[in-house]
């Protein structure tokens, strides 16, 4: 049961001070009585006494601790005498040691000579680690003698080379050792598949070299000594070999010369390609795993191959290149290089990023190289393209027709062979970029322009050779033929380039060269049918000229022959293409009704009756029949209306058929209505023939016709004004 205790209790403490004299057993006035816990008090009494004793005690220990340092004090200045008394005594124990030190080595000094033996044999049977360790126990035994040598006498050099002589044998052992490791290095890839574990101790060896290197350096810094043939360095050795090892594989790669082969640098190249893409998979899986992390051998490699190429690269573009092995050094710069076929192969991601790769060779070199190359390629094409043209000149006086294509058009290989050189040289430059690509083309359709003035020109100088001798060359109308139909092969050739090569936005740029190249290939096509046509109406000349004579009145079949002829030629035009065949169907029609007109204006013949002239209009009339049926036939599938020229003999026919002089002047009109072109000269020929108009009637029919009106028809192509009349005098023309 808690008490209570009063504020007058033995023991009990007063929570608030006294004031006015009270005693401290008095109760303040007013202030009820606090309840006391005397366990609680107590319990804290009970912590302050213990505090207290704690303090007091580490006062007492602080106390003993000050003297025993006064103490200390005082024995340590009086025993510093006593301590420089036995410095003769240190000395001794200094050189106690060295002495024992120099005992131990001299079993090893002894057995110097053992050692070197067992260590070239360990080199000689392959076991690196082994010869390595003994190398080092004997370096580390000539490095002590020296060390403790340089420490009592620096100065002593005599001492120093008896010791270095001594080890001499080392140092052979060294070098051989390194000769070992560094042909290890030269073949590591090799090596790496075949004997990983040889390869690891080669590292492992040189990892040793480094941090003993390491140590020496530091004892250098607090010492000023560091043994000889210190710092090795063999690490940065490993490197160098490495580097040196890339070079020479690039390099070697080179099994070819141009006299040898003209495809020698593609050969080259493709070695490059294969080996480095070997060489760095072979590095990334095998190789990386034998050597530390921190070695980052990989990508040294990779930094190593990529130097090489690029010093071969800038060597291989120094050099007299041709355009072909421009093109082949820059397309596997610029896109081999970096494709999935060598550096972008999939394997070798993510370490190497092909973004990342510097250039090869510079923008300059790429830039001179194309030059070069433009300018190499030119002088080629125009060769080309001479060379192609007096092969096909030769080939156009053989004693055999030229060959057919499947349709049996006749052809020269000549557009083929200029296209397949167009292509190739397209399809090469497309390996490098598009810009060249667009310029080789420009360029190839510039001189196919300059070409096709040459090509026009030959085909011109072959017809007058022709014409010279016109039994030679024996297939003279053959290879014309072919010439006509290359024009229009060209034509599709370009047009086939142009879509396959050039992007839709820079057809503007070639508009203008694409239209002279048409308007000369025409031509050429043009001139070629003309010289056809030359031929064929030399042969007719002689049957020309026998009509509208007596002979011809008579029953000649003049025109029979001549139909037989052109048949007979165009048997061989039929090889002529589309629409160049057509053209020359045309062509003939009219110059044959324009030879037969032009027969009736020679005024040959003048009939002497109204029979005459119904037997010559009438023949007349026969053969202009004759003429609308051949010409039918040989322009059969063309769609194109062969009647009107043939109207024109006829309508001249019925003039000169007329049997009422008095009608004569209509139907003239109706003739010269027809035909707009006949001027009066025309008129006074056809008049002639006939042979009963006088001097007056075809001066008034003249006079009368000039006065009337013209209505040409807008379909009619003139034909009359190419026919001259040989001798007539009037006073004007027929408008």
């Amino acid at each position: 049961m808690r008490g209570r205790a009063c504020a007058g209790a033995p023991g009990a403490v007063s929570a608030f001070p006294s004031r006015g004299g009270r005693g401290p057993g008095e109760c303040r006035p007013r202030v009820p009585p606090r309840r006391c816990r005397p366990a609680a008090i107590q319990s804290q009494l009970d912590g302050v006494r213990t505090g207290l004793s704690q303090l007091h005690n580490a006062l007492n220990d602080v106390k003993d601790i000050q003297q025993s340092l006064i103490d200390v004090n005082k024995d340590w200045r009086q025993s510093i005498n006593t301590i420089e008394n036995l410095k003769d005594v240190k000395d001794a124990v200094v050189q106690h040691s060295q002495l024992a030190a120099a005992v131990e080595n001299l079993k090893n000094i002894f057995s110097v000579p053992e050692i070197v033996r067992e260590t070239h044999d360990l080199i000689e049977r392959g076991e690196l680690l082994q010869a390595h360790r003994k190398l080092m126990d004997l370096e580390c035994s000539r490095d002590d003698l020296m060390y403790e040598q340089y420490r009592m006498d620096s100065k002593n050099t005599h001492d120093m080379n008896l010791i270095h002589t001594y080890f001499g044998d080392m140092q052979k052992l060294s070098e051989e050792l390194a000769k070992q490791l560094w042909m290890v290095v030269q073949r590591s890839l090799v090596t790496v598949r075949r004997d990983p574990t040889l390869l690891v101790s080669v590292v492992r060896i040189i990892e040793r070299e480094e941090k003993i290197d390491r140590r020496m350096l530091d004892r250098k810094k607090q010492t000023g000594f560091i043994p000889p043939g210190r710092p090795k360095k063999w690490k940065e050795k490993m490197f160098n070999i490495l580097e040196r090892t890339v070079s020479t594989r690039i390099e070697g790669t080179q099994a070819d010369t141009r006299e040898s082969d003209k495809m020698w640098l593609v050969r080259h190249l493709e070695i490059i390609r294969k080996y480095v893409l070997d060489d760095l998979l072979v590095a990334k899986t095998l190789l990386d795993q034998c050597f530390p992390p921190h070695y980052d051998i990989f990508n040294r490699l990779l930094n190593m191959y990529h130097q090489a190429l690029a010093t071969r690269m800038q060597e291989l573009a120094a050099e007299d290149l041709e355009a072909n092995e421009i093109v082949s050094l820059l397309s596997w710069v610029l896109n081999t290089y970096t494709s999935a076929e060598m550096m972008g192969n999939s394997e070798l991601s993510p370490e190497v990023d092909v973004n990342s790769l510097d250039a090869l060779i510079s923008q300059n070199v790429v830039d001179q190289l194309l030059s070069k190359y433009m300018s190499t390629l030119t002088s080629n094409i125009i060769g080309w393209l001479r060379k192609a043209l007096e092969t096909d000149k030769k080939d156009w006086i053989k004693e055999t027709e030229p060959e057919a294509d499947q349709d049996g058009y006749y052809q020269t290989t000549l557009p083929a062979i200029v296209f397949q050189m167009f292509e190739q040289n397209l399809q090469v430059a497309a390996q490098i970029n598009e810009d060249l690509k667009t310029k080789v083309l420009i360029l190839c359709l510039q001189q196919m322009n300059s070409f096709l003035t040459r090509y026009k020109d030959e085909a011109q100088f072959y017809k007058e050779d022709h014409l010279k001798n016109r039994q030679y060359p024996q297939c003279y109308v053959q290879y014309m033929i072919a010439v006509i139909n290359n024009c229009q092969t060209f034509k599709e050739s370009i047009i086939s380039l142009k879509r396959k090569y050039l992007k839709s936005d820079m057809e503007d740029t070639l508009s203008i060269s694409h239209a002279n190249m048409d308007a000369t290939l025409d031509i050429i096509a043009k001139e070629g049918c003309s010289s056809l046509l030359d031929e064929v109406f030399m042969d007719l000349e002689p049957h020309l000229n026998e009509l509208m004579t007596k002979k011809w009145l008579m029953g000649s079949n003049a025109v029979g022959t001549i139909c037989v002829t052109v048949e007979d030629y165009f048997n061989d035009f039929a090889r002529i293409k589309k629409p160049y065949k057509k053209t020359m169907t045309l062509e003939a029609h009219r110059r044959v009704v324009v030879e037969y007109i032009r027969a009736i204006m020679l005024k040959r013949i003048s009939f002497k009756n109204a029979e005459e002239r119904k037997e010559g209009a009438e023949r007349m009339i026969k053969e202009a029949e004759q003429f609308r049926f051949l010409f039918k036939k040989l322009a059969a599938g063309s769609g194109e209306d062969t009647e009107g020229l043939c109207d024109i003999i006829e309508a001249i026919a019925e003039v000169i058929k007329l049997t009422d002089p008095s009608l004569l002047y209509l139907e003239v009109s109706t003739l010269v209505s027809k035909y707009p072109d006949i001027r009066d000269d025309h008129i006074a020929a056809l008049l002639t023939v006939r042979g009963d108009a006088s001097r007056d009637m075809k001066q008034t029919i003249i006079e009368t016709l000039d006065q009337g009106p013209s209505q040409p028809n807008p379909n009619y192509v003139p034909i009359f004004k190419e026919i001259t009349v040989p001798t007539l005098t009037v006073p004007k023309l027929l408008k």
